[in-house]
């Protein structure tokens, strides 16, 4: 049964969304407009749905009211990694990137948050031209911050492409798990090399990423889902286990793009954003 809260909060959406439908988009308050009102569209298409926590989030925010509950995930190290991908700035907020980029294009491009802490004019110096661009999208310079997603699986797989990589015939529920690292590109060659970071090997015959960072603090562990701009309108039904670092690492940008040219998972740009997710209703309380 919805909680009185949350009927307020719907019918207070469905009163934005129908009051906004003859807004112009060509102004600024316009375009906190319009996250405002996928925000109000994802809270009408999940309302009494059933849909469990969702992600991104402010890992600084333990409230949450979602009480979908599914078990933990194994530790990564009983996991299979099966997929890599990040995306342009951060999704989550907190830690050490608490910065708005913006509100963007609306489609997930040039929005959600970037690395707080002061960086030298040389770590900044350009470049001869951006890395990762894929028609004006995901184009990267020094100082940009992104978010890397090391997605794992209980499923026997192998590692490639999409979250189709972490799903198997054989397991139809597959328990998932990401391992979140936030990091900010640097025109430093003496930065960590982002190929390190990502290096696959293998033991106890399950794929591991064994440079995961371990010196960014304690992870934040949380109950989520996948995210990407495509569930900004609409719930994700996956059920995922989150672990987010809280601190930044600075990386060495030529190295990303070293990586962008050849990878295990055909990554050849960074990904937008889903929107932050505020709805305490679509959250999970955060106990660690």
């Amino acid at each position: 049964m919805p909680s009185y809260r949350s009927i307020v909060a719907l019918a207070a959406a469905l009163a934005f969304a129908h009051g906004a439908e003859t807004s112009a988009d060509t102004s600024e308050t316009a375009k906190d407009g319009e996250m405002d009102r996928q925000r109000a569209a994802l809270a009408m298409s999940t309302f009494g749905a059933g849909f469990g926590p969702q992600s991104p989030r402010d890992i600084d925010a333990a409230e949450g009211h979602n009480l979908r509950f599914f078990a933990e995930a194994p530790s990564a190290s009983q996991m299979s990694l099966c997929n890599i991908h990040f995306h342009e700035n951060a999704e989550h907020r907190g830690g050490e990137f608490t910065t708005y980029a913006g509100n963007g294009d609306g489609k997930g491009y040039g929005s959600g948050y970037q690395y707080d802490g002061p960086l030298t004019e040389a770590e900044l110096a350009p470049l001869d031209s951006p890395i990762g661009a894929d028609g004006g999208h995901g184009d990267l310079v020094p100082g940009d911050t992104i978010e890397v997603h090391y997605v794992h699986t209980t499923a026997q797989v192998t590692p490639g492409p999409t979250l189709g990589a972490c799903l198997s015939e054989a397991i139809g529920n597959p328990q998932l798990r990401v391992e979140a690292q936030v990091y900010v590109l640097v025109n430093d060659p003496s930065a960590a090399d982002f190929e390190e970071l990502t290096r696959l090997t293998v033991r106890n015959n399950l794929y591991q990423a064994q440079n995961i960072p371990s010196n960014t603090g304690t992870p934040v562990r949380y109950a989520g889902s996948t995210t990407g701009p495509g569930y900004n309108t609409k719930g994700s039904p996956f059920q995922v286990t989150w672990s987010v670092r809280p601190k930044v690492m600075k990386v060495n940008i030529q190295s990303v793009g070293t990586w962008l040219a050849h990878n295990h998972f055909i990554e050849t740009h960074a990904h937008g954003v889903r929107n932050l997710v505020t709805n305490p209703d679509l959250l999970s309380p955060i106990s660690n």
